[in-house]
């Protein structure tokens, strides 16, 4: 890997979470089931075309690279302290985690979740006004600052490889790509 950052390989999951209807939260579930080339069952975003409002409607058959959203937890006690109380599946994720850098991740790194789900990350969350409507103010705080890092710390997105139940309390294990290093893309 390059860019001299060695990304944590084994984490856990936090908390799941999954939401029927387009709302911008979407709440924690005991457990959630990931499905091959679909993405989470029951969840609005799932399904093999786009499923985001704004690319739907201009777009409706480009594949669909966003049928999981995965954030860390460790992103949490940043805003808390920038005044903004924000907790599992309130910023519409999927899989909360703890102890994987998500953000620095490369472009087809494979994360095994639990017994036999894997997810293969397609692109960091770019935050929209949503995040502003959720919170007045919190766009500002995920944006980096940092020219070094990931320009968002609002998470990444990806598709299902692999099928299986998600719990909270499984692990959560990274698989880098072969290739070389290829930065997340902002979708």
């Amino acid at each position: 890997m390059s860019q001299g950052h060695d990304p944590a390989l084994e984490g856990r999951v936090v908390a799941v979470a999954a939401d029927r209807g387009h709302h911008f939260s979407k709440p924690t579930q005991e457990r959630i089931i990931l499905v091959e080339g679909h993405g989470v069952e029951g969840d609005v975003h799932a399904g093999p075309f786009v499923r985001h409002r704004y690319l739907a409607r201009r777009r409706p058959r480009l594949p669909n690279l966003r049928q999981v959203h995965l954030i860390p937890s460790e992103l949490f006690p940043s805003l808390l302290k920038a005044g903004f109380e924000v907790g599992a599946g309130d910023l519409g994720e999927n899989v909360t985690t703890v102890g994987l850098d998500l953000e620095r991740m490369p472009l087809g790194t494979l994360i095994e979740l639990g017994p036999s789900a894997v997810v293969e990350l397609t692109g960091l969350r770019a935050p929209c006004v949503l995040i502003d409507r959720f919170r007045a103010g919190l766009k500002r705080q995920v944006l980096s600052p940092a020219e070094t890092g990931p320009p968002f710390k609002s998470g990444v997105l990806g598709v299902v490889r692999s099928g299986g139940p998600v719990v909270a309390g499984d692990s959560a294990r990274v698989r880098l790509p072969s290739s070389s290093f290829r930065p997340l893309p902002a979708l």
